[in-house]
This record gives structure tokens, sequence and C-alpha cells, in this order.
């Protein structure tokens, strides 16, 4: 598979280049131009009004004009408020949840309520990701540190018009650093009292005066807050190495090349320590499995930070990727081309029987390798930023490909399969944005698209094999209307419908009678949306208000059903219906110079409103709405998992000038996340409400050209957990918690210095 996915690639992307000589390119999405120093796509306006610039729409605009609901980050303020890796952005983006596992591959990433955890091969997420424009693959792709990050756009809601089939719930838009005209150095390092360090370099400039060039990387390294105490190593903490460098031609003054190549490798140690376990419990009922004996030196409670493994429970990977961009201008109009090719692959380990266990019934390990390759071609047509009439058209294609052998046992939950599944999508898209009267602009946009899909499956503990091939075709759609009020107020409303395309189960239950089912169906979704986008007192204060109401259909969801003897397959299936419905605020104050307020909140109602077919979880009995233990129950208008109804963060950042052209550095930071719970009506993986205060002091120039900071996080220690599994059919179904811990599960300080010249 890998010999002929490489060919099919190395030619189409020889064809491309051949045919982006030609191409006319605009702008859009290339950051916009910084002064010296500056790494985030922020400009300052006549007026003194700091500048927050999208490419929501795919092009560049001023945020408070952009009819859609989206939230920017730039690279200062994930600096400032310790934002270092992909699982931490959901605490500043409140409409995000990053659920992670014990691999990057099974992590869930959910806005408004609605994701996609599945463990099945060539099942995409419902919340898309690009980096530069381009896609990737699976999420896992994504999921690592942000060493060269110029700013993050997210983007709620359906998606799929612009940005395609795996943006049915939203999009996260990760925009790197861009050569400048002036050479730019940018250094950062940090030190924790937990034994975190982490290092990053950003240099760009000019090489000639027609070319540029961006070299950047970072690597981070952190033990880890869990200890294995089988060996006496620390475990849930990674090691990661990035580079990126990037070539910029201006062949002439209306033709540009960026050529960008990027490379990462590195290593994560995995853990979930078991918070509750009944002492009754017995390592698959075995009584001779006993708590002291399969789980020696383990103390189990709610603040447990331990594991006893005997087998690695670990992941390393490798990757890289090269990104063609080509711009060319004729007159007012402009074309884009984007070519992007990309290769990934992961090794995972797990001990899933989370124990010491030796006696061969009680031992259970998963070994994997994750393999994909990528290939996208997308052109862009682009009307002028300033024109009444404005448009953007576009045709896409993209190559997937996956590979994923597998194994799991010797002693129970038995699978080995070696499964390969691939897509190949062809779209054309459009968006027409009016302003017929003077103030009032309407909207109108639309996405044709086919998809093939196709699956191998060798069910190598059976000895059967299976291969399926399907394709389907697709239409969404976005309408508008947006009224530009005053100079800042501008109200809107939207009317978007979603799709992510079908997927075979390719998960370890899979036998004849999924292939002969099959592929799951498409999830697709429908979304309302009022807003408004505000500025007061003299643009000292901005405030943005988003009501959304969705309806999704035929959502693709991960279920594991659980036996009565504790065995378990894994099921991907459709949920009949569901609603998420709620409102959003950002707001940013600046009462003076030195001081800036920040706060957003979202508030989220989510609730299937048909599933009569789910799994029973681990547990659950007919007085809990299962009429046993091997049937199913009905969760309609029950509220769907991972989906807090509030959630909240807040910044305060204090900077007074204290003389010799420096100044002082005071941030407060403040989190809270409503009550959750990681599997519907599960008590045992129920989170309860919690709140994180964050603290930094410090110094810096007044130029932004250095800066020293200590930091302390999660200030008055409060526990909580990023994921929670119910495991008690691994252990005679009596009650068996597990738990994954956050970066700040316990309190930790550090140092943190910038360089910025």
């Amino acid at each position: 598979m890998n010999v002929s996915m490489s060919t099919r690639t190395m030619s189409r992307l020889t064809l491309s280049i051949a045919a982006l000589a030609t191409a006319q390119v605009a702008a859009a999405e290339t950051p916009a131009p910084q002064k010296p120093g500056q790494f985030g796509v922020v400009t300052t306006g006549d007026d003194g009004e700091i500048i927050v610039t999208t490419t929501a729409q795919k092009r560049f605009e001023n945020m408070q004009r952009v009819p859609l609901p989206v939230q920017v980050i730039t690279a200062t303020q994930l600096e400032a408020q310790g934002i270092h890796h992909f699982q931490d952005l959901d605490r500043v983006m409140p409409s995000l949840v990053v659920r992670p596992a014990n691999h990057p591959v099974n992590t869930n990433v959910s806005i408004r309520g609605i994701g996609t955890f599945a463990y099945a091969i060539g099942v995409e997420s419902s919340v898309a990701v690009t980096i530069d424009g381009a896609p990737v693959a699976f999420l896992a792709r994504a999921i690592n540190d942000l060493p060269d990050v110029a700013q993050i756009e997210v983007l709620r809601g359906p998606q799929s018009t612009l940005y395609g089939k795996a943006a049915s719930a939203g999009l996260i838009k990760i925009m790197t650093t861009q050569p400048t005209d002036d050479l730019n150095i940018r250094a950062n390092a940090r030190v924790t009292g937990d034994h975190e360090f982490g290092e990053s370099l950003s240099i760009t400039g000019p090489l000639t005066d027609t070319l540029g060039f961006v070299f950047a990387g970072g690597y981070t390294h952190w033990d880890g807050n869990a200890l294995n105490v089988i060996n006496g190593k620390r475990v849930n903490g990674r090691n990661t190495l990035n580079s990126r460098a990037k070539l910029r031609w201006k062949a002439s003054p209306q033709l540009t090349f960026t050529l960008s190549g990027n490379y990462l490798t590195g290593d994560t140690t995995a853990a979930r320590p078991l918070i509750r376990l009944s002492p009754e419990a017995r390592l698959r009922g075995d009584p001779e499995l006993t708590r002291a004996f399969v789980l020696p030196g383990v103390a189990i409670g709610p603040d447990n930070q331990t594991v006893a493994y005997n087998s690695p429970s670990a992941t390393r990977y490798h990757g890289g990727g090269a990104l063609l961009r080509s711009e060319l201008e004729l007159g007012k109009i402009s074309l884009l081309s984007l070519t992007n090719v990309d290769r990934f692959k992961l090794n995972d380990y797990f001990d899933y029987d989370d124990t010491a266990a030796t006696k061969f019934t009680g031992i259970s390990q998963e070994i994997g390798i994750f393999r994909s390759e990528l290939f996208t071609q997308e052109f862009r047509l682009l009307s002028p930023d300033d024109a009444a009439f404005r448009y953007a058209l576009g045709v896409y294609y993209a190559d997937t490909g996956f590979d994923r052998p597998f194994y799991r046992g010797p002693g129970f939950a038995l699978s080995r399969l070696h499964a390969t599944a691939g897509s190949r999508q062809i779209a054309g898209f459009g968006q027409i944005d009016w302003q017929f009267v003077p103030d009032l602009t309407a909207t109108a946009g639309a996405r044709v698209q086919n998809e093939r899909v196709h699956y191998t499956y060798d069910a190598q503990l059976t000895g059967k094999s299976y291969a399926g091939h399907d394709s389907d075709d697709a239409f969404t759609y976005h309408l508008g209307m947006n009224y530009q009020a005053t100079r800042d107020l501008m109200l809107f409303a939207s009317y978007a419908t979603g799709y992510k395309g079908q997927s075979y189960d390719l998960s370890t239950g899979f036998d004849q009678a999924r292939a002969d089912s099959g592929p799951i169906r498409p999830e697709r979704s429908r979304d309302k949306e009022i807003g408004i986008r505000s500025q007061w007192l003299d643009r000292r204060l901005t405030v943005n208000v988003t009501f959304f109401n969705t309806h999704y259909r035929d959502l693709q969801a991960q279920t594991i059903e659980t036996f009565a003897d504790g065995r378990f397959i894994n099921r991907l299936t459709n949920v009949g219906s569901l609603v998420t419905r709620g409102i959003e605020v950002e707001g940013v104050a600046r009462p003076t110079g030195d001081l800036t307020l920040n706060g957003n909140a979202s508030y989220l109602r989510a609730n299937y409103l048909k599933f009569a077919d789910a799994p029973c979880y681990p547990l659950q009995t007919s007085a809990g709405g299962c009429p046993d233990r091997t049937r199913r129950q009905d969760l309609s208008g029950e509220r769907l998992p991972q989906a807090p109804t509030w959630r909240l963060n807040a910044t305060a950042d204090y900077a007074p000038a204290i003389g010799g052209n420096r100044r002082g550095v005071m941030q407060v930071t403040w989190e809270y996340q409503g009550a959750m719970t990681y599997a519907p009506r599960d008590p045992e993986v129920a989170q309860a409400a919690y709140q994180i205060v964050n603290c930094s002091l410090g110094m810096r120039d007044d130029h932004h050209r250095w800066e020293a900071v200590a930091f302390l996080d999660n200030v008055f220690d409060q526990r909580h957990y990023s994921s929670m599994v119910n495991v008690a059919g691994n252990f005679g179904l009596n009650v068996a918690t597990a738990a994954l811990l956050p970066r700040d599960f316990r309190r930790y300080g550090g140092i943190r210095v910038g360089l910025n010249f």
C-alpha cells in the first residue's frame, strides 16, 4: 500500500507543480504585514485601535466585520497564558473541549459539544484542522506542541461549505510564522518545578530582494505527573521535536511561490491511574488476581497519581510534509494554489489490563501502528477584498490513505487485525458576498463534492478477510445577511448546512455482518445563528455575542458494547438525531493603556433527540434504564457527554511602566468548567465542576524585545481530570474507574524567558 500510495503522490505533486507555474494567487490566508519583532497577525489602525484579523472566509478581514462565530488567539496570547500544546487550547476557548486518550489517535476534539471519538481508522473528526490552509489527514497529526504559531482561529458550527467534509461541527485553523521583509529572531525557553523544559526558536527575514525565509523549531521534555511503581519511572509525559522551514520567492511583482516543509518526531508515555476500585474487584474475576497482587504500591483514590504497568504504555511517532503555495495577481482578481503532501507514522503500546498481572488470564497489552498519507490540491479564485460584490470560488482534490496493524492480548479481549482505509474526494465550492445596499450585505455559498471510500480488513484470529468500497455525493450551503448599523456595530444572521462523509467501522468487532451493511451513513447538520459584533467607549470595549441552534442527523459516534461476562466490542454507529444550542460571548476591555481585560463564556444545551439503540454502560441496571447488561437503552432526551453547560475564562493583564524602558508583567487567569460526564448516564465517569486560577509576575522591555516571567499554574491546587474511563469490565464487573490526568492536575510553577528582536 505504501509503495503505490507514494508513487501516486509523487506523480500528482509533479503535475501540480507544473500547473502552478501559470497559477494566479491571492494573499488570503497569508498573515498580514507585521511590524518588526511581531509574529501575531495583529495590526494597529489609524486611530490606534488594535485590529485582529481573521481568514475565516478565506480572505484577510477585520474580525469585527466577519459575520461568523470565530475566536482568534495570537502567538503573544498563547505564550502569555502558557499554551504550548494543542491539548491546552480549550483553556482559552470555552466552546472547545479536548479529551485526550492513551495515545493521540484516540483524542476527541469537540466544539459546542459535538466531536467524534472513534477507534476505527479512516473516521474523520467532526472538527477539522488546517495548518497554513492545508488540511491534516487526521487529528493525531495536529495534537502536538505549538512552537511556531502566528495565530490560531476557531470557527464554531458547520464550516463544510468552504472547508469540506470534515468540518461538520467546526474548524481549527493554525497559521504558522511567515517570511518577513526584515530579519526577526524570536526565542523562548521555559522550565518548571515538575521537570518540564522547552525551547523554541524562530528566525525569519530576507535572503535577497526576492527571496525570504523562515526557520522555526522547538523541543519539549516533560517527565509527566504520574509514577509507574513497577519501574520507578515518571509517566504521562512527552518528548517532542518540531521543525519547519519556508522559502518565499517573489518571481515577479505579481507572482509569488512559498515552499514549506515540516518534520516532527517524539514520544509519549501513557498512564490512566485508577481513582476508584471496589474492594471485591478481582482482575478478570479471577480470585487469585486481587488488588494487592496486581496493583502493588498503588494508592487508589481521587488523588492517585500512581500506576502499576509491567508492559510498555507509550507512543513513538514521526512525520513530515511539504506545502507549495503559489500566488499570482492579474489586475484585481487573484488565484491561490495550495499543493500539500504529508506522511505520518505512530507506534502505540498500552498495558490494557492497567495492572502488573503476570498470570495469563489477566494479561492484555495493545500494540499497534498508525500510518497515514495525504495529498491535497486546491485552487481558489478571489475578487478584491474591498469590492461591493466579492466572491471566492475554488476546486479541491484530496487522496488519503491509512494503514493499521493492531494486536491485543494474550489473556483477554483478544484482537489481531490489519486494516487499510482510503478516500478520494473531488469538490467545487464558492461564496458570494454582495453589498446590494449601503451597509447591508447578503452572503450565499455552496459546495458540491463526490467522495469514494474503500477499505480492506484482515481478521487474523478468524482467518477471514474483507474488502469493499462505496461513493457518495454531497451538497452543502451557507446563507447569511449582515447589517453594519454603525461603524462599531454589526448584526448578522445565517443558516448553514454541514456534512461529514461516510466511513467503514474498521474496529476490533468487524465481521461479515458489518461488511454486508456497508459504510456508516454520512453525518449532516443544520445550523441557525444570530450574532452581534460591537465596540464601545471609543473602541476600548469589544463585546461579541452569538446565539446558535444546530441540529445533527446521523452523528457518527463510537460506542463500547459490554456483555454480562465483561467482554466488549467497539462499535461505530449513527445517532438518530440531536440538537445543540446556546450562547457564546467574547469580550475585551482596555480601561487604560496598561490594563487589558479579556473574558469568554459559553452556555450550552446539547441533547439527543433520538438515540433509541444505545449500548448500556458497564454496571448499568434495569433501574438505571437498561433492561439487563446485554441489552440496549434509549438515550433520547439525554444530555450529550463532554458538553458542560457552562465554560468560562477571564484574564487580567497589567503592564505598568516601571522606568528605564521597562514594564512590569502581571497576569491572572481564571477558568471555570461546569459538571459533565464522559459517557451518557454513567455516574462513574462524571466530572464535577471545577475552576482553575493561574498567575504570573515578571518584567519586559517596553518594545517586547525581551521578557522574563515567573508563573504559577493551578494556584489553589484544584483536582480535575481530562478524561475518565469505566473499566469495570476488566475487574469482574465491579466498580473500577480510571482517569487521565491533565498537565495542571497539581499546582506547578516555573520561569519563562523570551527574546524578540
